[in-house]
């Protein structure tokens, strides 16, 4: 349209530039010729985390925060948990569409037959100590199947970075179930092929002598719920490490290995064990308002709630809100849940949480959840980890492909000093 720019006088020069909007945006590149002579650089944005930055076009992910709207490929993510499998929503997630029967049948056979690891592979896991982080293990598992599979680095060829999409979505169970066990010294177990995704994974934690591992199918269920929750969540900053390590055509493993290091870190996949502690501190439903207040007085955290996109109901809390029930009827109630509806009762009634619009995001609850499945807190970020493989890989190829993307290189302001002169060690003062 004639009108879709900006009109922006340059004060110090008294120059006006016309800037176009391409999409509702400013295109950075645009800024550099307002310049103050022949001798500047042109005016760059300033946008520390970038809050406020779009670093990329994708098609993958829709996000609402306002609305507590999330979509996969245009999909809202309420129908998908209650209508699909999670190899089911990672196809729309890697492809683009649903898959038709037969292009189902194709995908989840490709994964399942790619679900072993090469036996050097448990050799590198058996090097680590009995009591090693599961998700260090993880990413360093990861990042070691580079070195099995040497073709992955012609990211270029799409039937390459297809068959590597197959291993990394058939592997990454295999891995963290043999982390899983690694930590209490049990033999590893192979993958089932008779068995769905989020079976298979159950068998391979927790089959001990029996001949064959019988998963319960509504903690089956709702751990496939779980995945699909977590399949991708648009440019996070696990996704955004993905595609800034593949825009140097890096192979998928070691970018994977990348962004399931970002992941790792408490603001972001550990999240939901810092709820797990605030609960624990907290420790029983009286204790709750002398806790509140403690928040009100910004000497701790309301862990679980508030998040940096979301400014109304995560709608993936809603979901595994519901799917705590079906859990608990199996494994009993979490005495953490009746803390947790207290609080968030409190949360979405109470003025000051409610001014700043703190609401209870997928963290707060999937904690409690797992842990009720069995998992201690060390394994959440690798229950994360797993569906989010499927994202990482959707936005990893989405960047391949995208003839607007370079190698990641953002600018800096530095603020450093001008140039010095060297002096000699012997004239430096203290």
């Amino acid at each position: 349209m004639e009108n879709e720019g900006l009109s922006i006088v340059d004060k110090r020069t008294k120059t006006t530039y016309d800037i176009p909007l391409h999409k509702g945006t400013v295109r950075a590149m645009d800024l550099r010729q307002i310049k103050t002579g022949p001798e500047d650089f042109g005016l760059m944005t300033y946008d520390p985390a970038f809050v406020n930055t779009a670093s990329c076009h994708s098609a993958i992910t829709f996000i609402d925060g306002d609305k507590g709207i999330l979509r996969y490929r245009g999909y809202p993510i309420e129908q998908l948990a209650e209508k699909c499998t999670y190899l089911e929503v990672a196809y729309l997630v890697v492809h683009g569409e649903l898959p038709t029967v037969s292009q189902l049948k194709e995908w989840v056979s490709k994964i399942t037959h790619h679900t072993m690891l090469h036996e050097s592979t448990k050799n590198f896991l058996g090097g680590f100590r009995h009591d090693a982080h599961p998700m260090g293990m993880f990413i360093s598992t990861v990042a070691a199947l580079s070195t099995i599979y040497p073709d992955a680095r012609n990211v270029r060829d799409p039937g390459v970075r297809q068959l590597q999409i197959y291993r990394l979505i058939g592997k990454v169970p295999t891995i963290a179930a043999y982390t899983y066990r690694h930590g209490f010294g049990y033999p590893y177990i192979y993958p089932d092929n008779d068995l769905s995704y989020a079976e298979n994974f159950m068998n391979m934690l927790w089959r001990m002598a029996e001949p064959k591992y019988r998963a319960n199918t509504a903690l089956a269920r709702a751990l496939d719920i779980l995945f699909i929750l977590h399949a991708d969540h648009e440019q996070n900053c696990s996704a955004n490490v993905m595609r800034s390590v593949g825009s140097s055509q890096a192979d998928p493993f070691v970018a994977t290995a990348a962004a399931a290091a970002a992941l790792s870190g408490p603001l972001h996949g550990g999240a939901n064990e810092e709820v797990l502690k605030m609960l624990d501190e907290i420790g029983s439903k009286d204790r709750i308002p002398a806790y509140i207040e403690r928040v009100k007085a910004g000497r701790v955290k309301l862990m679980g709630f508030g998040h940096r996109v979301y400014k109304n109901y995560d709608p993936r809390a809603r979901i595994i809100r519901r799917a705590a029930g079906q859990v608990f009827e199996v494994t009993g109630r979490n005495p953490k849940l009746d803390i947790a509806l207290e609080l968030e009762r409190i949360a979405l009634e109470d003025e000051y949480f409610v001014k700043r619009r703190l609401y209870p995001n997928v963290d707060f609850y999937s904690g409690i959840i797992y842990q009720a499945m069995g998992f201690t807190p060390h394994m959440f970020t690798v229950l994360f980890a797993i569906p989010r493989t499927a994202g990482w890989l959707a936005q990893w190829q989405e960047m391949l492909q995208d003839p607007e993307q370079k190698i990641a290189r953002p600018r800096q302001i530095y603020t450093g000093y001008a140039q010095r002169d060297f002096v000699p060690i012997e004239k430096r003062g203290a």
